[in-house]
């Protein structure tokens, strides 16, 4: 794989790369129809990285569905799909991590340590493997977004990084590939979440200031379903993920359920 980028990279030929764990969903699609748009190569990579689950996650119940995987890749005209295996990513003697700064420790930070810090690393093995101009992110995961960005910014590496726009279900739901973990009424209890942000968006427009009522009132549609059992929603910074204890726009309002043994995560940035 980085034989082939370097000799593209030799003859000034763009790459852009969707770095995925497979189980590719419309969200993934939209990431590789824009990299072919902006690159003369596309590099789409599967790989399920443990290193970004904790003990009690689920690492191997992750879904896998790599033949729709592949005929999907080629519909939207991916050149190289580089699946490697855990051990080709992470030899026995390996043992070399990136530690991560603040961007790191709230949100999902705080629920899931170690979980950025794995999400790093494999990124930055991705970058210096497949030699990319450019790589595309959703921003779905706002907070792995951040701490991509600081990453490239903080140790200088030469690849642009494309955040793209959340994709929905036709009802509101971000599109995971932990939906399909969802048994049916746990889906519909689901749409509470991109209810919550709609409902927090409207008040702003309705002229809103107050930080602690917009919040009140994404625990309130969130907890109207018994079967939503919320992590955190909160208000932040969309730069620095801090919290806000006053109203400063453009923020960010981010919000992490479980339903059922399925953790759920959805965000929004109120203008």
């Amino acid at each position: 794989m980085q034989e082939w980028a370097l000799k593209r990279r030799e003859h000034e030929e763009k790459i852009a790369l969707v770095p995925t764990m497979g189980a590719l969903h419309e969200g993934h699609l939209s990431l590789l129809r824009e990299g072919k748009r902006l690159a003369d190569h596309l590099v789409l990579s599967i790989f399920v990285n443990p290193l970004q689950f904790g003990p009690a996650e689920d690492l191997k119940q992750y879904p896998k569905t790599l033949e729709k995987d592949l005929n999907r890749a080629e519909e939207c005209g991916v050149d190289i799909v580089f699946y490697p295996k855990t051990g080709d990513m992470y030899p026995k003697d390996f043992q070399t991590s990136l530690d991560l700064g603040a961007l790191s420790k709230p949100l999902c930070g705080a629920a899931r340590p170690g979980h950025f810090q794995g999400v790093a690393t494999v990124v930055l093995k991705l970058f210096n493997i497949v030699q990319p101009n450019v790589a595309l992110f959703g921003q779905k995961d706002y907070q792995q977004l951040r701490i991509i960005q600081q990453m490239v910014k903080d140790l200088n590496l030469p690849v642009e990084i494309k955040p793209m726009p959340i994709v929905r279900e036709d009802d509101g739901l971000a599109m995971s590939s932990r939906n399909r973990y969802l048994k049916t009424d746990e889906r519909q209890a689901a749409l509470a979440i991109s209810l919550s942000l709609v409902k927090a968006q409207s008040l702003v427009d309705q002229g809103e200031k107050n930080v602690e009522a917009l919040v009140k009132t994404v625990h309130a549609t969130l907890e109207e379903t018994k079967k939503l059992k919320v992590e955190y929603a909160l208000l932040c910074d969309p730069k620095t993920l801090d919290p806000l204890k006053t109203l400063k726009l453009p923020a960010l309002l981010a919000v992490a359920c479980r339903i059922g043994e399925t953790r759920l995560i959805d965000n929004c940035v109120l203008r």
